[in-house]
């Protein structure tokens, strides 16, 4: 008979393989961004707060705080290098007071991650009271990262378009949400099923939103290139006019 321990591993390892799936699903976003040289209207607030998460499971994972946590470390700190490879590219592509932002932001979340390290190391001395500790930063700001995008979904709200919330990255969160959340009832944690489920719920919320305003996002796209095309023309038949005026005025003195 198999046991809970080995279906929670293979859980687990399911897991971490819709975690590195969530982490990479902004590629497409991010080639836009570098090929078009500009963040456009895209917020860097998610990938902000998945890298301050990514932190700080990783610190819940090592062996001085939450022993037998590898899983946990091994997909976070994957998911930390890549989320900090896109918050370089806000830091690149952006300008101004964005860019500070990001910077600012950046700073700020990696000396508190480790001023949370050197305080919890040295003044808490069991596994149970650093696993707590760290545990319940690790709810709160793993519900800061799923609920980053709500302000990317106030944004779809108002303007009755989903052109810059990704399809393919609220899926993958709500079926990582899914993974995480039963790794963590087979043997109940806590920390680890209260952000998780709230990302179900978040993820849910996401697609939703998508199904309703797809059509409407469709029309505002179409009508959008209409009149780019219509410009463009516009710009020819001028062109064509200013050619030809020159031409005809080329033989008086």
């Amino acid at each position: 008979m198999i046991s809970a321990d080995t279906i929670r591993t293979a859980i687990g390892v399911v897991g971490n393989g819709t975690a590195l799936v969530l982490f990479l699903s902004p590629l497409p976003t991010f080639y836009r961004i570098w090929k078009k040289r500009s963040v456009e209207q895209y917020s860097p607030i998610p990938y902000v707060a998945t890298l301050l998460n990514c932190m700080m499971w990783v610190l819940y994972g090592l062996p001085l705080v939450h022993p037998h946590s590898m899983l946990v470390i091994t997909i976070n700190g994957t998911g930390m290098a890549i989320e900090l490879t896109y918050v370089t590219l806000f830091l690149v592509y952006s300008a101004g007071a964005a860019r500070r932002k990001v910077f600012l932001l950046l700073a700020a979340e990696v000396a508190f991650v480790a001023g949370v390290a050197a305080l919890v190391l040295t003044l808490a001395h069991t596994h149970e009271r650093r696993s707590m500790v760290v545990g319940i930063l690790c709810v709160l700001f793993g519900t800061g990262m799923y609920a980053a995008p709500l302000s990317v979904m106030k944004m779809v709200i108002q303007t009755k378009s989903v052109e810059y919330m990704p399809l393919f990255l609220s899926l993958a969160s709500l079926v990582n949400g899914i993974c995480w959340t039963a790794y963590a009832l087979i043997r109940f944690d806590l920390y680890i099923t209260i952000p998780n489920g709230l990302g179900v719920l978040f993820a849910v919320a996401q697609v939703i939103l998508y199904a309703i305003y797809y059509k409407s996002t469709q029309q505002i796209m179409e009508s959008r290139k209409r009149k780019a095309d219509q410009v463009a023309m516009t710009e020819v038949v001028v062109d064509g006019n200013k050619s030809t005026n020159n031409g005809a005025g080329a033989g008086h003195y």
